[in-house]
């Protein structure tokens, strides 16, 4: 394998690796900014879905205006992404007031909302599309490649392949919401604030932090997230949206516990874990993974590593887990 080639497949995979890391940062994020402020939010999975449907199906409207040229494809992305964040966020709000309000027990409600969300939008895209009809397919627009920014495509190009192979505006938005995400909750009073909810509510309200206020903000946050992340698996599975996230809420679970709750550490698990899946995904057309030859298995073992090295690493790792020590725990203002 000459050079060149060892240069485009690793491209190749560190661009796929980018690509599916997005949707597991921006919805494990999600989940941490609901847990610090006290409420577990098992919910991520359904929240994805719900902003993966009308996102795609925002998509879908937007795609003759797009094709007639009257619509730029940018702006339809942006207001696909900004559809997919309001109705995840909507969603999540069901979560917020089961377990803020009624103080019911918040990993029962996320259970029953993931359980809601694919049957929902299983029925929404039925009446839609016409029964039977489960997918919604994805625009060729939406994804962003050197022609459509005004440079010349070159496919002798290692950076270009590095760059423009799996290039969407989720990729370019969570930049930017991983920096927000780190300045509010470490350089700002509500961030101050969230953490204290999620650690002493009681202390916190003391000092006159309204915890129920501070309680919706974290699991509203968590819902635009989660939204814009369901999106942004979509786009990264490239078949388009089939009611289901592939278990990837769960996994976005896994790398926020194993990021520790943690923006940075969060980053890396998801680099990390992004990056086994892709190996995974690509074993058996990148020459230098090496086959496996084990009788009945030799066909799974890839794909199946990085859910394998998710459960050892959890294992490894979860003595030195530190979770909010309120979170779960439904917050009673005349208890002391």
């Amino acid at each position: 394998m000459s050079g060149f080639e060892m240069g485009m497949a690793l491209a190749d995979v560190l661009s796929a690796t980018i690509l599916f890391a997005v949707p597991l940062l921006l919805v494990a994020m999600g989940g941490m900014f609901s847990e610090r402020s006290g409420v577990i939010n098992i919910a991520l999975e359904g929240i994805m879905i719900v902003g993966a449907l009308f996102g795609c199906l925002m998509l879908r409207w937007l795609d003759p205006a797009v094709t007639a040229g009257t619509l730029n494809s940018f702006i339809a992305m942006l207001v696909a992404i900004l559809f997919a964040a309001v109705t995840g966020a909507a969603f999540s709000m069901l979560l917020a007031f089961a377990s803020i309000n009624l103080k019911a027990d918040q990993t029962i409600g996320g259970t029953a909302l993931n359980m809601l969300a694919p049957a929902f939008a299983i029925v929404l895209t039925w009446v839609i599309q016409g029964q039977g009809q489960t997918t919604i397919l994805i625009p060729t627009w939406s994804r962003i490649t050197a022609a459509s920014l005004g440079i010349t495509p070159n496919s002798s190009s290692i950076l270009q392949k590095f760059l423009f192979s799996n290039l969407y505006m989720t990729t370019i938005l969570t930049v930017i919401l991983f920096a927000v995400a780190v300045i509010l909750l470490y350089k700002t009073k509500f961030g101050l604030r969230l953490r204290a909810c999620g650690e002493h509510p009681q202390a916190a309200d003391s000092v006159g932090i309204n915890v129920y206020r501070m309680r919706y903000s974290g699991v509203f946050i968590s819902g635009i997230l989660g939204g814009i992340g369901g999106l942004a698996f979509t786009l990264a599975a490239g078949s388009g949206f089939q009611s289901s996230v592939a278990g990837y809420g769960f996994l976005a679970l896994a790398v926020m516990i194993f990021g520790n709750w943690k923006p940075w550490s969060i980053l890396g698990a998801a680099l990390f874990f992004s990056f086994f899946k892709v190996i995974g995904a690509y074993a058996s057309s990148l020459p230098f993974i090496p086959t496996v030859r084990l009788e009945g298995v030799s066909t799974y073992f890839w794909p199946m590593l990085p859910y394998l090295i998710t459960m050892v690493l959890l294992i490894l790792t979860s003595k030195k887990s530190r979770a909010p020590k309120a979170e779960g725990i439904p917050y009673d203002k005349g208890s002391r």
